[in-house]
């Protein structure tokens, strides 16, 4: 998918994702060694975006799977239709069922769910397996299954085994700890906040029709707060949406009035915006 660390670099630039030097040759790295990318880190600094660039980048269609507690394999890999069996069964009365299972159990009536869909066909795919840690262990367990070899069976149907492997990107939170199993199977980044000159450019980015000194004053005061000590630090998405408030209301300046009357877009819990009003100062940012 890509030739170079700096093939990476300019052309997740292109799909608009600006990458640091370890994002880029991380990403490199699990494209060449053909190595699933475990990225971990606070929400909101860009993991799922990585994935949905490097498809963009890659000209790949994204197939997603968005874990939360108690998805099963049957959201996770495929189930068939039973509405559709049931229909095909009544329409077949009278006949022996030997001849009805080998109908029902067909393609026809397999609903692939998205890591079927990873595995299958010759185009380009990646494949981002988001929220891993809020999945249940038992889908850990499939994931082992299906990242070591790349192939599912389907007991109706036999072994389905990709001939094109997907780019496989599986995001974390760091909300419980991942196997060590998986981890091995891994390319391992983490993502953190970015450094402040890379926080502009994603801003100038992002929000192009803002002004370079009201974009760095921006950044200048998420820094300043991400240093308080609270509950939810802003994450690089809020960082973008403040700029994109400060655009909508034709702020010219940072000043305290518009910072008080718009922390709630880049805060989101009310004693985190009564300590940042307690506790900022813009003279000293």
């Amino acid at each position: 998918m890509f030739t170079s660390v700096d093939d990476v670099s300019a052309r997740l630039a292109e799909a608009g994702y600006l990458a640091s030097p370890a994002v880029a040759t991380t990403v490199f790295l699990a494209d060449r060694l053909g190595k699933p990318l475990l990225v971990e880190g606070p929400a909101g600094v860009g993991k799922t975006e990585l994935a949905k660039a490097v498809a963009q980048a890659g000209d790949a269609r994204l197939v997603r799977l968005q874990c939360y507690e108690g998805v099963d394999e049957a959201r996770a890999l495929y189930e068939w239709n039973h509405a559709k069996q049931l229909l095909r069964i009544s329409a077949g009365q009278g006949e022996g069922w030997d001849e009805a299972r080998t109908d029902i159990f067909s393609e026809e009536f397999l609903l692939p769910r998205p890591l079927l869909t990873a595995i299958r066909g010759d185009d380009p795919k990646v494949l981002l397996i988001d929220e891993t840690d809020k999945a249940d262990v038992e889908v850990e367990g499939l994931l082992l299954e299906v990242l070591s070899d790349f192939q599912v069976t389907v007991p109706e149907l036999g072994t389905v085994t990709a001939t094109r492997r997907p780019f496989v990107v599986l995001t974390s939170n760091a909300t419980r700890e991942l196997s060590e199993a998986l981890r091995r199977r891994c390319l391992f980044l983490h993502i953190g906040f970015p450094e402040p000159e890379l926080e502009r450019r994603i801003v100038r980015l992002r929000v192009p029709g803002l002004d370079a000194a009201l974009a760095e004053s921006v950044v200048r005061v998420v820094g300043a707060l991400r240093a308080m000590d609270l509950r939810k630090a802003p994450s690089v998405a809020e960082t973008v949406d403040w700029a994109r408030t400060l655009l909508a209301l034709g702020a010219g300046t940072l000043d305290e009035t518009v910072v008080r009357d718009s922390l709630g877009v880049v805060l989101k819990h009310q004693d985190d915006v009564q300590k940042a009003a307690a506790k900022l100062d813009l003279d000293t940012v």
